[in-house]
């Protein structure tokens, strides 16, 4: 029978473990990796491993080892499994004995011929930033009593917590990022508008122009046509004048 638990962490010590962490998958790999520890039994053996569900396609984002990840793999193959209906329907899914459970029909048979004899999906409390569960693989069968079922639920609405702030940080991060390249193309078009409204003598409304039939022409982006020249003026005179 799997351990029931290894020690209660706070939310603080997840926190403390995504801080640590350099990224999502970094944080989710070090939470599989200590779960499978925590679950394991003496001299038992457990894997871990977390799907995300995306809009096409589900995917292994973090598991405990490489066992963890091609047991996953399983399940994408056939399309549906106990962990995958975890992460749709957002529920607890526990399979006492693969063997003798046939709502998953295939994957069983194929999980039960890749040595697993129980399985548990745990859904993360993600509010709508994703779907996402903790799959957890036993070569035992009846690995989970209810205790073990309980602490992997208080471990998964832990880690829920972190990983919806991982989640809203990488947003903003994308954002910054993104803003901070609008603004550096937009200073660069500016700069360019400037270089040719000088080679030209024009307005600021006929340079633009002049760079987007450049643009065009050459079937460049603007921003790159804009960079482009702003580097060749900045190593010395423009050789380029965009009159045509």
């Amino acid at each position: 029978m799997i351990a029931s638990h290894a020690g209660e962490p706070a939310a603080s010590v997840m926190h403390e473990l995504l801080l640590d962490s350099p990224d999502i998958t970094a944080f989710l790999t070090q939470f599989t990796q200590k779960m499978a520890t925590t679950l394991a039994g003496h001299g038992e053996e457990v894997w871990c491993a977390v799907t995300l569900l995306r809009e096409r396609r589900s995917a292994t984002v973090a598991s405990s080892n490489d066992r963890a990840a091609a047991l996953d793999e399983i399940q994408y193959v056939y399309g549906d499994g106990p962990c995958l209906t975890a992460a749709r329907e957002h529920v607890m899914v526990h399979v006492p004995e693969v063997a003798t459970d046939h709502r998953w029909p295939g994957y069983t048979e194929a999980a039960a011929a890749a040595g697993i004899a129980s399985v548990l999906g745990v859904p993360f409390e993600l509010a709508g930033e994703a779907r996402a569960a903790l799959n957890i693989y036993s070569d035992q069968p009846r690995a989970y009593d209810q205790a073990a079922i309980e602490a992997a639920r208080q471990e998964v609405a832990l880690a829920s917590s972190a990983l919806r702030l991982a989640v809203r940080l990488a947003g903003h991060r994308d954002t910054e990022a993104n803003l901070q390249a609008a603004m550096a193309s937009r200073t660069s078009i500016d700069l360019a508008v400037g270089i040719v409204m000088g080679q030209n003598r024009c307005t600021q409304q006929e340079a633009f122009e002049i760079l987007k039939a450049a643009s065009n022409h050459r079937n460049v982006k603007l921003r790159d046509l804009a960079a482009e020249l702003v580097a060749t003026v900045g190593k010395g005179p423009a050789a380029t004048h965009f009159e045509n």
